[in-house]
């Protein structure tokens, strides 16, 4: 947001009518003498005060007492021929009279992420206006598909937009058309195992090593899909509905968890037992500590533990 800002009020570092001081490196002293020296070149001048954390509620402070007492001055009579701009990142402390007083006499953008039913909201309206019209699940296929990322949904929507000139978008143009995500691949990779595909299973391992997968990497993703195998086996197993599994998950996380992501979990999880995912975690953890450890060749443990889960799923 602070660079699509910068180029809206046309900022150049080597125009005189700006003025720029990262907070966290420059002394106050020096950014207060140009907020409060009149313009030279213009009839206005812009100041920018970046990384100013002392408005918010991390315990980083830049200026002192003092210097904080005679900002907040100026705030309160300030030169009507500078227009100041602040950008900080984090929470704003309200409690700090700093922030009171910007609250009252200054305009604010805050940057954060979307939520989920924002997110979804806003893309639908962005797909009607560019006449895409999603079969049935298809949307939320896309969504689970850009890992609710708003910039990946918002490529993959502009790429499906090239891509299907007639705008109607099928389940087949979302698997076909949108590259796979590393989650994707995991997911094909786990199903792989499971299945006892092991030569399939050692083609896409080969290529995701060539894309610069590491196997750590590799195996923490793996790892959060069989933990997710567990928590909806217990839940399930304690009669729970998919909608009170979606709740008690999102309580338990400390997030919302996307009520897809559990349907398919459930659905892959349904011939698996608990003392095997329990074996199966284990495992995961245990490899990813000898790599980590040095044990090993890791290319060898990660490919030595997709055989002992084959294995164990078999036994």
């Amino acid at each position: 947001m602070k660079k699509l800002f910068f180029n809206k009020i046309g900022f150049e570092p080597s125009d005189l009518n700006f003025s720029y001081f990262d907070m966290s490196e420059t002394s106050y002293q020096d950014a207060e003498m140009d907020l409060e020296s009149l313009p030279f070149f213009a009839d206005e001048k812009i100041v920018i005060f970046d990384n100013f954390a002392d408005i918010t509620t991390d315990k980083k402070t830049f200026l002192n007492n003092s210097e904080l007492k005679r900002f907040e001055d100026y705030l309160g009579n300030p030169l009507a021929s500078t227009k100041l701009v602040i950008c900080a990142s984090g929470k704003l402390d309200g409690k700090r009279r700093l922030v009171k007083l910007l609250k009252r006499d200054a305009q604010l953008f805050e940057a954060k992420v979307l939520k989920e039913a924002e997110l979804r909201t806003y893309f639908q309206k962005r797909a009607h206006k560019d006449g895409l019209v999603f079969e049935s699940g298809v949307f939320e296929s896309l969504l689970i598909k850009s890992n609710f990322d708003f910039s990946e949904v918002a490529k993959n929507l502009t790429f499906l937009t090239s891509y299907k000139k007639d705008g109607h978008i099928r389940a087949q143009d979302i698997s076909e058309a949108i590259p796979k995500t590393l989650q994707d691949n995991i997911f094909d990779l786990t199903q792989f195992i499971l299945t006892g595909q092991i030569d399939a299973a050692r083609d896409l391992i080969r290529d995701l090593r060539l894309q610069g997968e590491d196997e750590i990497k590799l195996l923490a993703v793996m790892l959060g899909q069989f933990r997710m195998f567990t928590q909806v086996k217990i839940l399930s197993s304690q009669n729970k509905s998919e909608t009170q599994i979606v709740t008690a998950l999102s309580d338990y996380l400390g997030r919302k968890v996307n009520p897809y992501q559990v349907k398919f979990a459930l659905r892959d999880s349904r011939t698996l037992t608990l003392p095997f995912l329990k074996k199966a975690m284990m495992l995961l953890i245990e490899t990813d500590y000898a790599i980590k450890s040095g044990t090993y060749d890791k290319d060898y443990l990660f490919d030595v533990a997709l055989l002992k889960l084959a294995h164990e799923n078999r036994g």
